[in-house]
């Protein structure tokens, strides 16, 4: 079995009572709106890769102002030609605060738009899970830096399983 591990770093940037999002575009065509943020490169720092990444799907320079926590997500897959995988997702959340930039929408990436949305209509979103943890680590702030959202709700599940 093939496995696959991902670590990811994303922002939780709330002002006045707005978070900003980016609208990820899945393999599908869906659109989910997801925390900015993405994949370490090797050798990067985590914090680095969340400014980068916020950056690069925003238009924003953030910077961090705390590490809120982790999330582990797990998936199993099947590819046709590559056969049972394992993935395991490990996203680092943190804080950030927009220190300058001005919005556009990421061009040629994952995302095709970015935007605040009132911290009201986050429920009615179409949006991936990861907003939910970075909101309730966001009003939470686990002492563990573990969100409530990512525990299984089924023991013999994996994480997020």
């Amino acid at each position: 079995m093939k496995k696959e591990l991902r670590v990811s770093a994303y922002a939780v940037c709330v002002r006045d009572d707005e978070i900003l999002l980016a609208r990820w575009v899945a393999g599908d065509g869906s659109r989910l709106w997801t925390l900015p943020g993405g994949g370490m490169d090797h050798g990067e720092e985590p914090t680095r890769t969340m400014v980068r990444e916020v950056e690069e799907e925003t238009g924003y320079t953030a910077e961090p102002v705390a590490l809120l926590g982790v999330d582990s997500v797990r998936r199993s897959w099947s590819r046709r030609f590559a056969g049972p995988g394992d993935f395991q997702g490990l996203g680092i959340v943190y804080e950030a605060r927009i220190t300058g930039g001005e919005l556009r929408a990421e061009t040629d990436g994952s995302t095709d738009l970015a935007a605040w949305h009132p911290l009201s209509a986050v429920p009615d979103l179409p949006r991936v899970g990861l907003v939910d943890v970075g909101l309730d680590l966001w009003r939470e702030r686990p002492p563990t830096g573990r969100s409530r959202l990512s525990l299984p709700l089924d023991p013999t599940l994996p994480p997020n399983g």
